[in-house]
């Protein structure tokens, strides 16, 4: 069975601790019920604790919380919150005897990695520590490998982080050996280290003649632009391939943003061949899909990178360069160059501030028509395919945007 869950803790020997997403409003009710049943401080009177014994613990967020007593160890316990997973000792104030709720199953599921041995036979507090800054409070894939026989064991699992196993990450890491461990070499990471080098996959565009909703990522000039399908409105589920739906761009920004995470451990570039696919650290500190274009300088290496989800461009140090995992091509890159279609540069501007590298537009020209598109709901028309894609590119207003340029005598028609 595969299904969604939040890791709710990683134990100190490793153990896996998931909520299915499915049991979140079950528990949340639950969770509900505690705090209008139990109200105030917990058992002020002197109890004598058993291990094993059911109780409600109130927690640092002065929550009442499902626990059971692991140990006791004098004035406090170590307590165990059973819908969550983690262990805390607890002074016996925060704590009250019940019966209550006894009857409900845990909604935490204790679990280990299927067919992956730890370096030592146990997982090593370096390990742990990983697996706890991966994973808390994410949301992640599981797929169940076989029952346990006794059903208080752990669920032996596979998991899945954007696309990425966590045995395959772990074993990469060296912290264990996965025995089944076959997407170890997609893990690796290692877009470039292939005979064949890959590459991303041409975006699907509409049919021409139909309107699209666009939003414009980055421009090169008035003519000149990159645009991205805007998933946001409607119209893309309407005029996009199958298979081009907001969930595809949902799951791209999800496994980035696991990449962010893991980047320390990617390794750095050392390909530099042009348009190898890697990961690009921009000006923010995220990192991002980018291809190679060009070396810019020797001493110190500077590489010309493009960010393909944006159009952007960037000059790079190889230490904000790293490679790329393999999930991460499946996705298609995002922008599109396009030709804006109907004007030209107008014969008779006579500013002299150029585009340096498309000296036929003004300067004025072009910060116009970032005011046309920037942060606008814009819609576009494909005129043409090839050589190039050319487009019509509307604004809110649905007027063409290059006419407000033309009345600024930054442009004019072309036929």
């Amino acid at each position: 069975k595969i299904f969604q869950a939040i890791v709710s803790c990683i134990g100190g020997d490793g153990t896996i601790y998931i909520i299915p997403k499915s049991s979140e409003t079950a528990l949340n009710n639950l969770m509900t019920e505690i705090q209008s049943t139990f109200k105030g401080l917990g058992l002020l009177i002197p109890y004598c604790w058993k291990k094993g014994e059911a109780c409600v613990v109130r927690g640092s967020d002065t929550k009442w919380y499902r626990g059971q007593v692991v140990e006791v160890c004098g004035s406090t316990l170590r307590v165990q919150y059973i819908d969550r997973g983690y262990i805390e000792s607890i002074p016996q104030c925060h704590l009250y005897p019940t019966t209550f709720y006894t009857g409900i199953p845990p909604f935490c599921i204790p679990c280990q990695l299927y067919k992956t041995l730890p370096i030592g036979n146990f997982w090593q507090q370096d390990a742990v520590g990983c697996l706890q800054e991966l994973l808390t409070n994410e949301e992640v894939e599981i797929r169940v490998e076989k029952l346990p026989d006794n059903p208080w064991d752990k669920l032996p699992i596979s998991l899945y982080f954007g696309g990425i196993s966590l045995s395959s990450f772990m074993a990469h890491q060296k912290y264990c050996v996965a025995e089944d461990c076959q997407d170890i070499q997609k893990l690796g990471l290692l877009a470039g280290d292939a005979c064949v080098s890959p590459s991303y996959m041409s975006p699907p565009l509409p049919v021409p003649g139909d309107p699209f909703p666009v939003r414009v990522t980055h421009l090169v000039s008035p003519k000149e632009v990159y645009i991205c399908l805007d998933p946001s409105e409607n119209l893309t589920q309407q005029f996009a391939p199958e298979g081009t739906a907001s969930s595809d761009l949902e799951s791209l920004d999800e496994a980035l943003k696991w990449c962010n995470k893991i980047v320390e451990s990617l390794p750095l570039l050392t390909n530099f061949e042009k348009e190898l696919p890697c990961l690009a650290e921009y000006v923010d500190g995220l990192w991002y899909r980018a291809k190679l274009l060009s070396i810019i300088q020797l001493v110190p290496v500077q590489i010309l990178v493009q960010f393909v989800d944006y159009g952007t461009y960037l000059v790079a140090p190889t230490n904000r360069l790293r490679r790329i995992p393999y999930c991460l091509l499946k996705y298609p890159a995002q922008a599109v160059r396009v030709l804006l279609a109907g004007f030209k540069p107008a014969s008779d501007d006579t500013n002299m501030k150029r585009i340096p590298y498309s000296p036929e537009w003004s300067l004025n020209a072009l910060w116009a028509m970032v005011d046309c598109v920037e942060g606008k709901r814009l819609s576009a028309c494909i005129l043409t395919l090839s050589p190039e894609v050319t487009i019509s590119l509307y604004g809110d207003d649905r007027n063409l945007v290059h006419l407000k340029l033309i009345e600024m005598g930054l442009a004019e028609l072309d036929e």
